[in-house]
């Protein structure tokens, strides 16, 4: 796995090994920022990367221009290869990390009155996880009125198309993965 554009692209990024954890294809990624990119702008933009492993798609975004992102792991093995990538790629000083559990993570930044221009989520596949927190970002308050979330997840994971203030604005498949991209206020593209 590597970054593929941006300050540090062409860098390797290390995986966490076993099941628990599930890298995201670099065709996957590159599909997912192209999407992204024809939306928002990652220049200066602060993003919360939700369940996010080995950091590969936060680090990305500030590969790409983010200005600081906020990741959220609780698996320890996966914080440390989190921690070694950001190392290498030298974003310790745009990141945060947090070592807890995606709901508590949303429930403490929203108490702190956070708030992000985007945010990314890659739950681990056939736990609801994608739903649910949609759901919980969709009421936080977190997210800025033209924030955008995009949710990599299982095909058969069926999405609504609005979440509190969150609009289905496109979804596309590649193989068992689908891309399902959301907007704060925003309008279905047709």
């Amino acid at each position: 796995m590597r970054v593929i554009a941006g300050s540090a692209r062409g860098r390797r990024l290390d995986t966490v090994a076993g099941w628990s954890v599930r890298p995201t294809a670099d065709r996957v990624k590159e599909a997912l920022f192209s999407a992204l990119g024809s939306r928002a702008t990652l220049d200066g933009a602060t993003v919360l990367d939700l369940f996010a492993g080995s950091g590969a798609l936060g680090i990305e975004a500030l590969s790409r221009g983010a200005r600081h992102v906020t990741f959220v792991e609780q698996d320890r093995a996966a914080r440390l290869v989190l921690a070694r990538n950001l190392e290498r790629c030298g974003f310790n000083d745009r990141a945060t990390l947090l070592s807890v559990s995606v709901r508590r993570a949303v429930e403490d930044l929203g108490r702190r009155r956070a708030l992000f221009d985007g945010a990314l989520l890659d739950p681990p596949y056939g736990r609801g996880l994608a739903a649910a927190t949609l759901t919980a970002l969709g009421q936080s308050g977190l997210l800025a009125a033209d924030a955008w979330v995009a949710a990599e997840h299982h095909v058969d994971d069926v999405l609504a198309d609005r979440y509190g203030g969150l609009q289905l604005t496109a979804s596309k498949r590649y193989g068992s993965t689908a891309l399902t991209l959301y907007s704060n206020g925003g309008e279905r593209e047709t």
